[in-house]
Parts: structure tokens; sequence; C-alpha cells
């Protein structure tokens, strides 16, 4: 994690100089004790995995062409923007989308493009969206989809929210970590994981995604229990969607949008699962989305 924060600082031109207050001390016994969040979401994962299995097909037996999966991302690009970001409140539209995808967005000498809060949300998501097809290389290319998304993960968030930080919206340290207080969701009776809960809850969801065999419920239940830790202040959907896709891919299934037009749809079966303990709704609803057929 280290490692991982000070690769991140420099993107951001801040350089850190290594030295332990602890290096006289003798080494003490680690009293941390994990989270009852933990238990939470192992039993979660254990109790919904099943039925996901029995509503959707078994992956694929070979991963697509990567050649071909990525033209067509190329293809869906602006769609998959376009509803990700709508879903989230941003104005945007396949002009926009297209201005920031292809360097016409200049913050530097364009006081609007600096000051848009849609046009920088639209140039995050696309520099998250490359990010996120490199994670998605390394899988193809054959490293456990598990391992990349828990080493991947926070770049796709700093890039995210990179054009904020460049804009000077935003400071190098917001964008680093779990959130440092409590979040509510708007119009939801779930209220996400305290943030004292939230680096032991993550690491139990990297394991479960690192141990779970099957690709359908990494990508699942992968987006449904990031989404219920609510791990950052901001952009937990948008980073939620990229997860269940990267696994999606790992498994042969399709690069699944999730349609503005059903939004509500999509906020009630999540709310099912938070709330109801009923993931059933949310996994029909994917696989409608996605056009899989058990």
């Amino acid at each position: 994690m280290a490692k991982k924060l000070e690769e991140g600082l420099l993107k951001f031109g801040v350089s850190i100089k290594v030295e332990n207050p602890f290096i006289t001390l003798e080494r003490q016994t680690d009293f941390r004790v994990k989270s009852p969040s933990v238990a939470r979401i192992l039993a979660l994962w254990k109790s919904y995995r099943q039925i996901i299995i029995e509503v959707l097909p078994p992956p694929p037996k070979v991963l697509p062409n990567k050649a071909g999966y990525f033209d067509h991302l190329q293809k869906i690009y602006s769609d998959d923007a376009y509803n990700s970001l709508s879903i989230e409140g941003y104005d945007v539209d396949e002009k926009l989308i297209e201005k920031v995808k292809n360097n016409q967005w200049n913050p530097d000498e364009q006081f609007e493009d600096r000051q848009s809060r849609d046009a920088l949300a639209a140039r995050g998501y696309f520099e998250a969206f490359e990010e996120v097809k490199r994670s998605i290389t390394k899988i193809f290319d054959g490293i456990a989809p598990g391992k990349v998304l828990e080493n991947d993960i926070s770049k796709w968030y700093q890039s995210l929210f990179a054009p904020s930080v460049r804009a000077g919206i935003l400071k190098p340290h917001d964008v680093f970590g779990y959130r440092k207080h409590q979040v509510y969701i708007r119009g939801s009776r779930h209220i996400p994981l305290p943030k004292e809960a939230l680096m032991d809850s993550m690491e139990i969801l990297f394991m479960c995604l690192k141990e779970e065999p099957h690709a359908g419920v990494r990508a699942i239940l992968g987006h449904f229990i990031f989404v219920y830790i609510h791990p950052y202040m901001d952009g937990n959907g948008r980073i939620g969607r990229f997860l269940m896709n990267t696994m999606f891919a790992s498994g042969g299934y399709p690069w699944t949008i999730v349609h503005m037009k059903n939004r509500k749809e999509y906020l009630i079966a999540l709310e099912a699962a938070s709330v109801l303990n009923n993931i059933k709704p949310f996994v029909e609803f994917i696989a409608k989305e996605a056009g899989i057929k058990a």
C-alpha cells in the first residue's frame, strides 16, 4: 500500500522523504481487531454466490480475442460513458464525451473546461477507462483477476479525479486512500460502512475476489460489495461498474452498460441486496442489461 501511495503521489509531482520514527523501538504485537463488518461481508458473499451461479450461464470456456474485445470497447465507449456519468447526475452528451476523449479539452487555456464539473467528470471517466483497459490487458495476459484489481483499483480512482486535481479543485491528497468521513446515500436506507472499517473490509473484498473461481460471481458480488462498503467519498458507482466489467471480462462475459433509462430499477435492485438481503433482483437486472440468458 505504501508503494502504491508513493507511485500515485509522484504522478502529481509530490515526492516522499522516507523516515522511520520507530527505528529504535522494539517491534510490538499487532493488536488491531478486525471489524465486525468483515464477518458481514463474508456472510453475504457465501449466501449470495450460489444465487448468482443459478441465474447466470457458466462463463465461456475461452476468453475473447484481445484485439476484437478492445475494438468493441472503442465502439461502445461513448454510450458507456454517457450512461455511467448520467446515472451519477452529470449532464453530458456525446459531443462533450468525444471532445475530452480526443484531447480537444484544454483546461490550461479554456476557462469553461477548467471549471465545468461535467467536463472534468467526462475527462476523468476517459482517463479511468484507459486505466481499466490496461488492467483487462493484464488479465488477458494471464495475471489473476483478483490480484490485478487489488493492485490497480487505486489507479482507476486517481485517474477518475486527476482532471479535478490538475484544475486545482481537488488537492493531490484528496485522491489517495479511503474516505475519512461517514457518507450517506440519498434515497437509500443502506448506511455505508464506517470509516474505521474500510481497510479491513476492502482487504476482505480483495481476498474474496482472488479466491472466487466463478467470473460472474466476481463481477456481480464485486460490484455489489464495493458499493456496499462505499470506500470513497465520491466515484463509488463508476468504480463499481468498472470493477464489474473487469471481472466480467476475466470470464469472457460481455462488457455491460447499465443504462440511464433503467437507473431506478438499478438502484431498487441494489437496495434490495443491501437492505432486504435479496440479491436476486440485482443479478437478474445485470443479466438483462448484459443480454445474458441463462
